[in-house]
């Protein structure tokens, strides 16, 4: 497979509507919020795990579930990450007991061509059974709204208990009160970076490149369910540089996409509430003229 060259730095904005596009387990599940500003967060491990599920979907066998070589997923529910490393020991007649520098070496090499996951975000596989540790050429940040966001906690009722002993003392109400906190609009925007130096190290190559975009076009379609509402990608920059150095620094090309809210609009409620979504190509090759933008959503 080709590998890649240059470097590239993107852009993805999201939304979510009446949903909790990523909940704080320190805070009952809340939507995660900076508490200066009140803006919204999503942590870069919640949209990588939605770029992992995306991939497990599209690439499988659909009878048998089988994911194609080289794009099994290593981070995935109920996997136990030290059976993943002794995978690779089995699979090259390698003893993992007190395994030398050259052995951890092939094994690792081996975790990055079966993972698809390994090869882009990276691992740390030196728990128990050590296959080493890998820099994934891919990285994330925390995506933040471009506004403030409101939390709607909203009680909730179910027409049924859990146990007898719970049917009797509600004396036959058989119902229970829970609670569901959600945002009833934001738009997030996250950056991201893409190493080819590093690419190079771990075999991410142009096929897997063009799999990520595609994979954050489309992971919130794979990925419905009450919680989440309604969430979708609205916008996806790749800026491309000419070498493997880059021609610019990522922060002041991320600074020529600058969404706001519509000055006659009190509340954003909605996408179309917002203006300046887009980046201005004239500007950016009069600023950065080694930069190109692909502008994929």
């Amino acid at each position: 497979m080709k590998q890649i060259t240059k470097r590239y730095d993107f852009i993805l904005a999201f939304d979510v509507s009446n949903g909790n596009p990523n909940g704080d387990p320190d805070a009952g599940n809340a939507p995660r919020t900076d508490p200066e500003t009140n803006k919204g967060l999503v942590s870069d491990v919640c949209l990588k795990r939605k770029i992992r599920n995306y991939v497990t979907l599209a690439k499988r066998d659909p009878e048998t579930g089988v994911p194609e070589d080289g794009y099994d997923i290593y981070v995935k529910e109920k996997a136990i990450l030290n059976v993943q490393h002794q995978r690779a020991y089995d699979a090259l007649g390698l003893k993992s007991e007190k395994a030398s520098a050259e052995s951890v070496d092939k094994t690792r090499q081996w975790m990055c061509q079966t993972f698809f996951d390994i090869r882009m975000f990276g691992a740390v596989m030196s728990t128990g059974v050590n296959c080493g540790q890998v820099r994934g050429p891919v990285q994330m940040t925390f995506a933040c709204s471009v506004d403030p966001i409101t939390m709607l906690d909203q009680s909730l009722t179910r027409m049924a208990v859990t146990t007898q002993a719970e049917a009797d003392d509600q004396k036959g109400g058989n119902r229970t009160m829970g609670r569901k906190t959600i945002v009833p609009y934001g738009l997030y925007v996250d950056y991201g970076f893409i190493s080819p130096q590093l690419a190079a190290d771990t075999g991410f190559s142009e096929d897997d490149l063009q799999l990520l975009w595609n994979a954050m076009c489309n992971m919130f379609e794979l990925d419905r369910s009450a919680a989440r509402g309604l969430m979708a990608t609205r916008k996806l920059f790749v800026f491309e540089h000419e070498n493997a150095l880059g021609n610019a620094p990522a922060h002041e090309l991320f600074k020529l996409f600058a969404p706001r809210k519509k000055v006659e609009v009190p509340v954003p409620r909605s996408f179309e509430d917002y203006a300046d979504l887009t980046i201005d190509h004239e500007e950016l090759k009069k600023r950065f003229p080694h930069v190109t933008l692909h502008e994929i959503v």
